[in-house]
């Protein structure tokens, strides 16, 4: 399998979970503003649309969007037990997390790293993450993790987006319960390893 990832952007989220399976892989860095694959080459020749993660499966099959990468990539490994298994209504529960983090926590964050955007309107998306945050932090007040007690992909997705907090000015010292969670989930060797292999940490 062949990861396109640029670093620290949400495509960071499948890198965890691809080194929480175990499974091989290679990984492709693109360059985000040029849209230029590491080497050579125009990224939108593998994927139109110009974003990421694009997986690339051994055939040349190309799966595009996170939340369905990293469900494939929990069900290629499932003793790893990162996502439940297809057609349970646990599997249903993660597939709600992971909606709630790309629509309302992924798309609530994308404004603010427009530069075009009016600050007027950016407080408006700082405001309504406040209120995203404050839902998981009384959520994570009773559960370690998104699905309770086990780490799955949603968990792998949560922490890449909240991790742009300090970027864009969200501040999320009033939500413990998330500070707590984002310490526990950024300590996983995994979490460490891809963080590493991404130039974001020492």
């Amino acid at each position: 399998m062949k990861l396109y990832y640029a670093p620290g952007a949400c495509s960071l989220s499948p890198h965890i979970v691809l080194l929480e399976a175990g499974l091989p892989f290679e990984k492709v860095k693109i360059d985000n503003k040029t849209k230029t694959m590491d080497g050579s080459g125009d990224y939108r020749t593998v994927n139109p649309l110009g974003y990421v993660p694009l997986l690339e499966l051994d055939d040349g099959t190309r799966i595009t969007e996170g939340p369905a990468i990293v469900q494939y990539i929990a069900d290629k490994a499932p003793g790893k037990n990162l996502a439940p298994a297809s057609g349970t209504l646990e599997r249903t529960r993660l597939q709600t997390w992971l909606n709630f983090i790309t629509s309302e926590l992924h798309k609530g964050f994308s404004p603010l790293f427009n530069p075009a955007m009016p600050e007027e309107a950016k407080k408006i998306f700082r405001e309504r993450l406040a209120t995203r945050f404050a839902y998981l932090d009384k959520h994570l007040a009773g559960n370690e993790y998104l699905m309770g007690k086990s780490f799955s992909v949603a968990d792998a997705y949560l922490y890449v987006v909240s991790n742009w907090a300090p970027r864009v000015n969200v501040d999320l010292a009033p939500y413990a319960n998330v500070l707590a969670y984002r310490k526990r989930v950024g300590e996983r060797p995994a979490v460490q390893a891809a963080m590493k292999a991404e130039g974001l940490i020492k």
